[in-house]
Formats: structure tokens, sequence, C-alpha cells
């Protein structure tokens, strides 16, 4: 026999205008009758083994044992969602309302991150822990919030069943994930992070460091007007980042090559040469120019080192080797612009 429906009654004693309820669309949770809960609930279930999935898929290739875990933990919500659509049959038959997430004001929502087409391995991993805390808290505060008993215990089931997601992860983790699987997945993550984040930011800091040295040391030894070498300096580190973020991104989609998102690579570019150029513009922003010269040559220092000490730490180059390139070319360039200056 099926029960009468009850809408969840705390908060009952606050009365709300009638017009602020018309502003929105979505129905209110606390609004919502057990019946729509549990259907709320089981959508929300299917919603999310959807989402483990997509996971999946998309590490399938790259990151097999990962893969393999989301695979089980949809499976999981699977099973959660088929013991709660027995539960709602039990206690108001086969048909279930459509109601979903974007149905509900003050329900816990996804973050969209999941849509994204270049999420990292520990992104989609603190992704998915996110998404199995925030469904255990969301239903615990909410039984602890209604007097029913009926409704206590189905939220309470609700909650036992989002924390259990966590368990399940740890063993399916521990099943697929041994530590020769997750150094190997760590591995091709690093991989990756070099080849779309630090591979373009190093071309990009070196490209700034160095192309911009002969311009701004060549104008400051023919003018010796800080305001003026300031001013090249400027255009010269912008106009470089500018460049050097549109061609990294339009040369290479990533696809054939793997090396990620081209608009993340441009922004690591574009950014890290303009960075690489100002680095040593900025301080003829001081009006004294043998001040600000001297300030500039031993900022310029610290980059080249810096960039030995990068190439050294991702890219495994031997940091003599690495020094030596670096300070040589910078070494060239920055006299080539004293000469071309003083001349």
């Amino acid at each position: 026999m099926q029960q009468p429906q009850r809408t969840l009654d705390w908060n009952r004693s606050k009365k709300r205008p009638t017009h602020a309820l018309l502003l929105s669309s979505r129905r209110r949770f606390l609004d919502l009758t057990e019946q729509e809960v549990l259907a709320l609930a089981i959508s929300s279930e299917e919603d999310d083994a959807q989402i483990y999935r997509g996971f999946a898929q998309r590490l399938r290739a790259d990151y097999p044992a990962s893969a393999a875990v989301f695979d089980g933990m949809a499976v999981e919500e699977d099973d959660h969602r088929r013991r709660l659509i027995e539960l709602h049959r039990e206690r108001f038959g086969e048909v279930i309302p459509l109601i979903r997430r974007e149905h509900v004001a003050g329900y816990y929502a996804r973050r969209p991150v999941w849509l994204s087409a270049n999420l990292s391995l520990d992104t989609i991993r603190g992704e998915v822990r996110a998404m199995e805390q925030q469904g255990a808290d969301f239903y615990t505060r909410a039984a602890g919030r209604t007097e029913d008993a009926g409704t206590r215990k189905l939220l309470g089931d609700l909650a036992a069943a989002e924390a259990g997601h966590a368990r399940m992860a740890g063993a399916l983790e521990a099943e697929h994930l041994g530590e020769d699987e997750r150094n190997e997945e760590d591995a091709v993550a690093k991989r990756q992070f070099i080849l779309t984040w630090v591979q373009p930011g190093l071309a990009g800091l070196m490209d700034g460091s160095v192309s911009t040295l002969a311009p701004i040391f060549a104008t400051a030894f023919a003018t010796q007007d800080t305001w003026t070498t300031f001013l090249v300096g400027t255009a010269a580190s912008v106009g470089a980042g500018i460049s050097m973020g549109f061609t990294e991104a339009a040369h290479d989609d990533g696809v054939l090559s793997g090396r990620g998102s081209p608009w993340k690579r441009g922004f690591a570019s574009g950014i890290m040469t303009t960075v690489g150029g100002l680095g040593h513009a900025l301080p003829y922003l001081i009006p004294d120019f043998w001040t600000a010269t001297t300030i500039a040559m031993i900022v310029v220092f610290v980059e080249l080192w810096a960039i030995a000490w990068i190439q050294n730490r991702y890219m495994e180059t031997p940091f003599v080797r690495a020094a030596l390139q670096v300070v040589l070319g910078g070494a060239l360039v920055f006299a080539a612009g004293a000469l071309i200056g003083g001349g």
C-alpha cells in the first residue's frame, strides 16, 4: 500500500514571501516530497554513473588501471540506483517522478569540470573524491533537519550509500592500482604536464629572456634614457609574448603529438615570454641609468640560471651543459645589443 506524500517540514515556521518563490522556476529542496527526494537521488546516481564512465573512457588509453577503477565505481553507482528504485517501488509504486539536479534549488550540483576534454589524472581523481564527499555530506545534513522518522531513514540510507562510495573507491584502487601501475600512470601524467605546460613555458621564458636582450640593451646604451628603454623593453616583451602565444597555439592542435590543449600551451608560452622580457625591462623604471642597468644585468643572470635549472629539473638536461648553452647564448645576444647601442 502506497504511503501518503509528505513534504519535508523542517524550518516550516520560517515564512518566505510568495514573490521570492516566483523568482525561480526551480523547486526548493525543502519543499520536495519524500517520493521526489527519492526520485532525485535515483537520477543523481544515474548521472554520476555516466560521469564515472566518461572518466573511464577518457583515461582508458593512457591510464588503463585508473579507468578500471572508474568502471568499477560506475557499476557501484548502478547498484545503488537499482536499490533506490526497489525502495521506490516498495513505497510509492512503479512511476518515478522526473526530477533532476537542475530542477531543485539548494541541491548540490556537479561542477562542469568533467565536461572538459583535457583534464589531468590528478584533477579527475580530486573531482571524484569531491563528488563522493559532497553527496554524503548533503544527505547527512538533510537527514538531521527532519523529525519525520520515514524521511530521516530515507535520507540516512542515502548518506550511507554515498559514504560507501569512498570505501568502494579505495578497494578498487587497491585492486587495480598496484605500486607499479600507479608509478607508471604518474610518469605518464608527469610527461603530459611537461609537454603541455613546462616545455612551451620554458621555450617562452628562453625567448623572452634572450631575444629581448638585444633591443633593450641597445636602446639603453644608445639613449641612456631609462624611460625610453623601459618603453622599448615593455613593447618588445608584450609583442613577443603575443606572437609566441599565438604561434604555439596555432602550429599544433595537440591531437597527433599528444602535447595537450593548444590554448594551455599558448597561454604558458605567451605569459612566460612576456615575463622573461619584462624581468630586465622593469629595472629601467629607476631614473638613474647605471643603477637600472646594473640591476637589469643581475636580473638577466638570475633568469638564465633559472632557465638552466628548469631544463635540469624537468627536461633532465645536465645542469652544466644547460648553463653553458643558456649563458653563452645570452652573453652573445647581450654583447650584440651593447655593441649596436654603443656604436
